[in-house]
């Protein structure tokens, strides 16, 4: 049938409708087109006019109409260019030697923020690797570039490391904790890595960074150190309490291989309502830590221990908090259990970056928020091995989603 409808509804620029036909054996639609002659013959590379060599017709893929696949039939125009030279025209929405509209790939990009891969190829009836490939293709396109050198307003950051998959291709995080905007990803994570970000960053920038948060890896602060000797370093609760919680696990281990068959049988089950905060426990469980603290006295000084140390975050005052912590190191040697030992050694060690929350109160939640994000994303793209493209993910992870918008025209 011939109809007339206006191009600018399905916005296929230099194109003219003939026909949109039911493809009934295939469930699909069909849209038919030819080049609008009214358009003049562009060299892409030059932006001259030039001359017809020959039409070439293509059938490229667009976005569902009404629940069922749709492609286009589109007329592409061969420029010719000299007797030995050709070649094929731009067209306004769609990539050179690209099958699929712009407005279809933004689909897809759209769904694999939300969906594997392996969902998005089912649903779309896509190949895997055409889905990836799309994604990465439109990511790489549309993503904001994240450019040190461009950087502004930096009062406090954030660096943390991410992998791929557990062991595989690890990668350096920063963000802005005080906007909670992911400002750099990079591959590896090594002090060299961090550096590279740091020395990029502006003078003016990096002069007015006050504090550093990250975990308590050496690497990150031998940067810090080297690149923003006036900056503070922050090591967080969530980190301090992290290595704490091991060194309960690892002392436990020691506590269960010396008890008797009785104790044992305690034991068994008890090793997360010792790291489970108080109010969260239920009325069974409470019951249950309870009897086991009665009846071991160890297990019993490093659940006390956990409640003080944990206290120590409520100090607002640096001074106070560096106290707090000295009276607590010296409790927890008095213990004489090797693996609470080996942590004092430790908070010791890193006692200025632990209390200066105390100047800053600041958390590590928007990097943690920020790594639970990437999670997802290592979850949902299971089975990727390229590194690029999930680089491409996490930087996804900070611009605003759109996907509501997926269907406009582009």
């Amino acid at each position: 049938m011939s109809l007339g409808i206006p191009v600018s509804i399905l916005a296929l620029k230099g194109q003219k409708i003939n026909e949109i036909q039911f493809d009934e054996e295939d469930n699909k639609v069909i849209v038919k087109s030819r080049r609008d002659k009214r358009r003049a013959f562009i060299d892409p590379l030059t932006g001259l006019k030039g001359r017809l060599n020959r039409l070439i017709r293509r059938q490229v893929r667009d976005i569902p109409v009404f629940g069922y696949p749709c492609w286009i039939e589109i007329e592409l125009a061969q420029v010719f260019i000299s007797k030995n030279e050709r070649r094929m025209e731009s067209c306004p929405f769609l990539d050179k030697g690209s099958y699929f509209t712009r407005r279809y790939c933004r689909l897809v990009s759209g769904l694999c923020r939300h969906m594997s891969i392996d969902a998005v190829s089912r649903h779309l009836g896509l190949r895997w690797e055409s889905v990836k490939n799309i994604d990465r293709d439109y990511l790489q396109q549309t993503l904001p570039a994240l450019e040190p050198e461009e950087l502004t307003d930096l009062r406090i950051i954030g660096v943390d490391e991410v992998a791929r998959a557990k062991g595989h291709d690890y990668m350096t995080v920063v963000y802005d904790m005080i906007k909670g905007h992911l400002i750099w990803v990079a591959t590896g994570r090594t002090s060299e890595v961090f550096s590279d970000f740091l020395k990029q960053l502006p003078l003016d920038t990096a002069n007015n960074i006050e504090a550093v948060a990250m975990d308590m890896g050496p690497a990150y602060q031998k940067s810090v150190r080297e690149y923003l000797p006036h900056a503070d370093i922050v090591f967080d609760r969530f980190h301090v309490m992290k290595n704490y919680s091991n060194a309960i696990k690892n002392q436990r281990r020691v506590e269960f291989r010396k008890a008797n068959q009785e104790s044992k049988e305690l034991m068994k089950g008890c090793h997360y309502l010792l790291l489970k905060n108080a109010e969260k426990l239920t009325d069974k469980q409470s019951k249950k830590l309870n009897r086991l603290l009665e009846e071991n006295a160890n297990m019993n000084t490093l659940y006390v221990l956990k409640e003080q140390l944990q206290a120590l975050w409520n100090n607002s005052d640096k001074r106070t908090m560096e106290h707090h912590l000295e009276q607590w190191c010296d409790l927890a040697e008095q213990t004489n259990m090797t693996y609470i030992k080996s942590f004092v050694r430790s908070l010791r060690k890193h006692k200025q970056g632990i209390c200066n929350y105390a100047k800053y109160h600041m958390t590590s939640a928007r990097i943690e928020a920020g790594n639970v994000s990437i999670g997802m994303i290592r979850k949902r793209a299971r089975g990727i091995r390229d590194t690029e493209y999930f680089k491409l993910k996490i930087r996804q992870t900070s611009v605003p989603d759109n996907l509501s918008m997926f269907y406009v025209a582009t």
